[in-house]
């Protein structure tokens, strides 16, 4: 049976929606619920000060009063992601407290957990037409971040659930003589050279030299950034995906990461790539990717589809109601500095970062059909988030009907043979192959 599925990015969340919601929220609300299954990534830890602030953040550190799980609700979502950059920002307990605020409210959700086994896990959700399963798997994290594994002995560590990767810096002769005398200069290798020196540790391979932790290999092609998936999480998580397979109608794998090509945050990293094409090869029958807070390409791959980033759905950062003093006193600042002022301050009253870029603000909503194992149909819905409004009112979603963002997500996901044709009401179509 065909059975319909609509995703959403990040969900920025850090203030209460309008009671009578706000112009834009019915039309919007509208459309998502005329979906089977509605995913959403929650790009927030949903707790009042019930953990404590981590020594690093995701960028902001973000807490959301749990009442917040019920305005995102509002809008027609029943599929959680919580697997993110921001998962880890208040601790353990803070992961707990958010655990326990979506269990009080029955929200199916995936990608944290108790231990690691609990984050990998696939969450089922119920439809009236087909059983969906949904894998939830972030790239960009604190190592302190990771849920743990549960042993005989001693219980695993609350968290998230991981994708590691490798990166490998392919470089010709003259870079790779720079790096090592870049490691002379510094003595960064120091300990290393020492242990080798003693038997204790291997050389490094003909070819083949590390500075620090950057890993450098002699080439004669062109030169570039290889990048690797961690195989031991590649095939815990493929494993998850055939588990998933087997006990649901359609798998789903939600991918967070920011990780991009060279200097292009609007196109993932490689391994971003090999992993998507791992899952789908698994048993997935789409990967929803978000993490950049901007749109990257749509892909079609073996009867499945791959959208390596929606972009944002709430983005509300500037209105977070608090920061631990590590924000302050890591900008210069003192502790009792205010957050508004913090807040202008790092964008410089409006004139940097984000609030200045204009993809930041623009995203899609794709609606995609799976019938018999194979997506059918995909409708991409543009929506805009009020780049122009002011800071108390930026960062809300609205469908809109401007052109200009799908055929800016068209011309992105050409490289991978994606032929996306865009309607005079904005709505995005993608010609299938299957």
């Amino acid at each position: 049976m065909a059975v319909r599925i609509i995703a959403a990015g990040d969900s920025f969340i850090t203030r209460r929606l309008p009671e009578k919601g706000y112009e834009g929220f019915e039309e919007l609300a509208g459309l998502i619920r005329t979906f089977d299954a509605a995913f959403v990534n929650l790009e927030s830890t949903f707790q009042w000060h019930e953990g404590t602030p981590a020594a690093t953040s995701g960028g902001t550190w973000a807490m959301s009063p749990p009442e917040t799980l019920d305005d995102i609700r509002r809008f027609g979502f029943n599929l959680f992601n919580t697997a993110n950059n921001h998962s880890g920002d208040y601790s353990q307990d803070g992961v707990l407290a958010t655990l326990r605020h979506l269990e009080e409210r029955q929200m199916v959700y995936a990608g944290t957990g108790r231990n690691l086994t609990d984050a990998t896990r696939a969450a089922m959700l119920e439809t009236p037409r087909a059983r969906v399963a949904m894998i939830g798997v972030t790239a960009t994290f604190a190592p302190e971040a990771a849920a743990g594994t549960q042993g005989p002995d001693v219980k695993g560590r609350p968290g998230l659930n991981p994708l590691r990767f490798k990166r490998i810096h392919h470089v010709n002769a003259q870079h790779f003589a720079m790096a090592k005398e870049l490691a002379d200069v510094t003595l960064i290798n120091a300990a290393k050279e020492l242990s080798i020196a003693n038997g204790y540790t291997n050389p490094f391979p003909e070819g083949s030299f590390t500075l620090g932790n950057i890993e450098f290999r002699l080439t004669e092609g062109p030169e570039h950034v290889e990048t690797v998936p961690n195989s031991r999480d590649l095939a815990r998580i493929t494993a998850e995906v055939q588990e998933a397979r087997r006990q649901a109608d359609v798998v789903l794998v939600s991918l967070h990461a920011h990780e991009m090509r060279a200097r292009k945050s609007n196109e993932p990293a490689e391994f971003l790539e090999t992993f998507a094409h791992a899952v789908i090869d698994a048993g997935a029958n789409a990967v929803i990717g978000h993490g950049p807070h901007e749109m990257r390409g749509i892909e079609l791959y073996r009867g499945g589809v791959i959208f390596y980033s929606i972009g944002n759905f709430i983005f509300e950062t500037e209105t977070v109601a608090v920061q631990p003093a590590d924000a302050f006193l890591n900008k210069g600042f003192t502790p009792e500095t205010k957050v508004g002022e913090y807040m202008d301050q790092r964008s410089l009253n409006g004139t940097r970062g984000y609030v200045v870029q204009e993809n930041i603000w623009r995203a899609v909503l794709p609606g995609f059909t799976v019938d018999n194992g194979r997506v059918t149909e995909v409708k991409l819905y543009p929506v805009d988030l009020g780049q122009k409004l002011p800071r108390s009112q930026r960062g809300l979603p609205r469908l809109t009907r401007a052109r200009e963002p799908m055929l800016y997500l068209a011309e992105l996901s050409k490289s991978y043979g994606t032929e996306i044709t865009v309607d005079e009401e904005g709505v995005g179509s993608i010609g299938l192959r299957n």
